[in-house]
């Protein structure tokens, strides 16, 4: 992986951190608008370092590859865009 490990470990760090809190939320019976909230937050931070570790993909690894193997990346990186949101 390409991308900085650094800032994607903080940024999936930070994301651990929410989901233990939704689910102390949840145990807590808190109110559902919150926990909402909550959810889609810790979605944003994971699409968000899902899009740093595509970028890098695509900055570091498309441009090296050639053939075959280029046609395999292409085809990955438009499978995962046909599952994005």
């Amino acid at each position: 992986m390409k991308a900085d490990h650094q800032q994607i470990k903080r940024r999936l760090s930070i994301v651990k951190g929410q989901i233990e809190g939704i689910v102390k939320m949840v145990d807590e019976d808190a109110y559902c608008i919150d926990i909402s909230n909550q959810i889609l937050a810790a979605i944003a931070m994971l699409k968000n370092a899902n899009k740093a570790i595509l970028s890098a993909h695509l900055d570091h690894c498309i441009p090296h590859a050639s053939g075959e193997e280029l046609d395999r990346k292409l085809a990955e990186i438009d499978d995962i865009i046909g599952r994005l949101d």
